[in-house]
Formats: C-alpha cells, sequence, structure tokens
C-alpha cells in the first residue's frame, strides 16, 4: 500500500496536499480498498464552506454509502468534475487524477492535527491486524 510523503492524512483516510494557498483532498489507498467500485461521488458545490470533522460528501458503492469527513476546515475553491462522468477515476487513481476538492482552509492550525505518512502507516496497519 501507497502512502506518498507529500501530504497529510486523517484518521478519516483522507489526504491533504498543500499546493500554494489551496489543499487538495482525496481517498487514501486503504480507503480505497476498503469502499471497492465507485459508482457515484457527490460533493459540495463551489463556494461552499466545509466543517472539519463533519460530512462534505458521499461516496456510492454497490456495497454502501460512505459519507466523506472533512480533514480541515475551509471554502471549497474547486471540485473535481470529471469524478461526474468517470467516479472510478477515484479508486483507479486515488492520488492522482482522482482527487475530490480543491479547499482553501480557514485554520492553519487543523493541519497540524493531521497525520504525516509515517503516522498514517501504522495507523493503516493496525487496522489491518484486526
Amino acid at each position: 500500500m501507497e502512502f506518498p510523503g507529500d501530504r497529510l492524512y486523517s484518521e478519516n483516510h483522507l489526504w491533504v496536499k498543500v499546493e500554494k494557498d489551496q489543499t487538495l483532498i482525496g481517498i487514501t489507498e486503504y480507503a480505497k480498498e476498503e469502499v471497492g467500485e465507485v459508482d457515484y461521488v457527490e460533493m459540495p458545490a463551489l463556494d461552499d464552506n466545509i466543517i472539519k470533522n463533519r460530512p462534505f460528501g458521499i461516496i456510492e458503492t454497490s456495497k454502501a454509502v460512505t459519507e466523506l469527513m472533512a480533514p480541515l476546515s475551509g471554502v471549497v475553491v474547486e471540485i473535481n468534475v470529471a469524478l461526474g462522468e468517470s467516479p472510478e477515476t477515484v479508486t483507479d487513481d486515488p492520488y492522482g487524477d482522482g482527487w475530490l476538492i480543491a479547499v482553501e482552509p480557514s485554520d492553519p492550525e487543523d493541519m497540524d492535527e493531521l497525520l504525516n505518512s509515517k503516522a498514517y502507516e501504522k495507523l493503516v496497519k493496525g487496522l489491518q491486524k484486526d
């Protein structure tokens, strides 16, 4: 399983990649394995405020509907509209073209509570033993 070192991770299995004054958010490879094949992705609208640890969208698969929990608070500045026609990209390329939204963070301290790649890898290994 891959845990790129250029991003931070939430305990809800989302990654955050800082790019200038905004952050990209997507699902991790662990989440990809858990959800299976994605049929539909529902995301917030542009300029919506998302709030840390609150749902901001859903991923629908043949197995379940999973809420996406915001890893940080901020304003949605971009949405990966390509997922509307190709939702499977979320799991086909979770760290690349499968990103979900770009957010302008409203509280820089939110980033301090995210995990680096080593800490996230340790979390995932602990979950896999269960």
